[in-house]
């Protein structure tokens, strides 16, 4: 029982997120459709990082909703309960702040998150590394690419410790992007 539960929680805040992110589209030069980001996250989660906690899987779904559409936190929680609420805020950056105190913020927070905060983070930065090396944001150049590479570096030092499979695999594609982006 707890099983089909757990999958129609996770379908459920699939649609969710699929609804509030529908008119969103990536940077990449695909302009691949949004919720492919987050579902990327939850399947790194799974299949990488082995992660089993339904919250974590729910709040790595949800976890840019806040943030990047008009989502209100009462939705979440009412939909699926407070402690996938407080992941999702936990992961959810400030917009009224300006990008270069956000990202500052990121790299002095990430030691400091839950467990939970710190996998959802860790499979993000992971995806993003990936993304900016395999299918970067058009308008970004070497040099941008570079920086949020080293940037990924900063936070994930922070994280460490967490989840050796998903810190592995970050390992290995920010090794690859350095390689291709010559920062060896």
């Amino acid at each position: 029982m707890e099983f089909e539960e757990n999958t129609g929680l996770l379908l459920k805040a699939i649609a969710f997120s699929a609804e509030k992110h529908r008119n969103q589209r990536r940077k990449n030069t695909e302009k691949s459709p949004y919720i492919n980001h987050p579902i990327d996250v939850a399947n790194l989660l799974w299949t990488v990082g082995s992660v089993r906690d339904i919250a974590v899987l729910l709040a790595s779904v949800l976890h840019d909703t806040i943030e990047d559409t008009g989502t209100q936190p009462s939705e979440i929680s009412e939909l699926f309960g407070d402690e996938v609420l407080s992941l999702v805020q936990e992961v959810t950056d400030d917009k009224s702040l300006p990008k270069q105190e956000r990202k500052r913020l990121q790299v002095e927070n990430a030691p400091h998150k839950s467990f939970g905060a710190k996998l959802i983070k860790l499979a993000d930065k992971c995806c993003n590394v990936r993304d900016v090396v395999v299918s970067p944001p058009q308008d970004w150049s070497l040099e941008r690419r570079r920086e949020y590479l080293l940037w990924t570096e900063r936070v994930v030092a922070g994280l460490r410790g967490t989840n050796p499979s998903l810190e592995q695999y970050y390992d290995e594609n920010l090794s690859h992007g350095k390689a291709l982006l010559g920062l060896n």
